[in-house]
């Protein structure tokens, strides 16, 4: 599979995942469930941070969980075994390549995989193929072009674009949110839905603040700063300011808000 995973697969960008995953559990799962006896592939789990909630949301529904990286999946698994979960299964896979036979699952679950890819759609179109028909798949992905806080910063914007570029040097795609609709119907999908998800943070909001503004967002863009300043994307100062200037957004007068994309589309 042609993936670049911008961010790493260190223990920081562990720690990262599984802050957004419990940050955003209502936001982005609340309607996520699937039917006793239903059959539900997560294509991309890695280290599990989302699977933990498909799982427990679904308890009646069997889940195989697939990822390209074998360290991943070692992750996944034992974080599955200490939660008690025994409804899923993982399997070291690549999506363009999976070892299942057409037509093996009733659902597909694919959270934050396709922005890393250099051909979503054609992702989209295998996926398809082991779904049964009018099985369904859920797809979602955040949008860095949704960003907006207070006070603005054009560094804050600088040092947001410099991951957004260096995604997509790296054959990704960190705007992907607002394209899931054609994505879905240019590989095949019907009755698609599109919602966004905005999560907003200020002083009012501490968890969402200290989660997702904090441990999510602004530790992602500064994983960066090495990278770009390699890539010669920006002054290493320009980069620092714009940090500084994302942490400024989580004091009492700031504000943060950001955009995610849940699209379901059927085969």
């Amino acid at each position: 599979m042609t993936r670049a995973y911008v961010h790493g697969y260190d223990s920081q960008e562990n720690i990262r995942l599984q802050d957004q995953a419990t940050t955003l559990i209502d936001l982005l799962h609340s309607d996520t469930a699937y039917p006793t006896g239903s059959r539900v592939l997560e294509a991309g789990c890695g280290v599990g941070a989302q699977t933990l909630t498909l799982a427990r949301n679904s308890p009646g529904a069997m889940i195989t969980s697939v990822d390209i990286s074998s360290n991943s999946i070692v992750q996944a698994r034992e974080k599955a075994r200490a939660a008690g979960l025994g409804n899923v299964r993982f399997q070291q896979a690549d999506i363009f390549h999976l070892p299942f036979p057409p037509a093996s699952f009733h659902h597909a679950f694919v959270c934050f995989v396709l922005e890393h890819l250099r051909d979503p759609t054609l992702a989209l179109q295998t996926l398809k193929m082991f779904l049964r028909p009018g099985g369904t798949i859920t797809v979602i992905e955040g949008d860095h072009g949704s960003v907006c806080f207070h006070p603005d910063s054009d560094a804050a914007r600088a040092a947001i674009h410099c991951q957004v570029e260096l995604q997509s040097r790296a054959g990704g795609n960190a705007l992907i949110g607002r394209s899931l609709y054609p994505l879905l119907a240019s590989a095949g999908y019907g009755a698609i839905r599109v919602s966004p998800r905005m999560v907003y943070a200020d002083a009012s909001k501490p968890t969402i603040v200290h989660g997702f503004t904090k441990k999510t967002f602004t530790a992602m863009i500064e994983g960066v700063r090495q990278s770009a300043i390699e890539e010669g994307l920006i002054d290493p100062l320009l980069f620092d300011k714009g940090i500084q200037a994302l942490y400024r957004t989580t004091e009492p007068d700031g504000t943060f808000c950001y955009t995610f994309f849940k699209a379901v589309g059927k085969a």
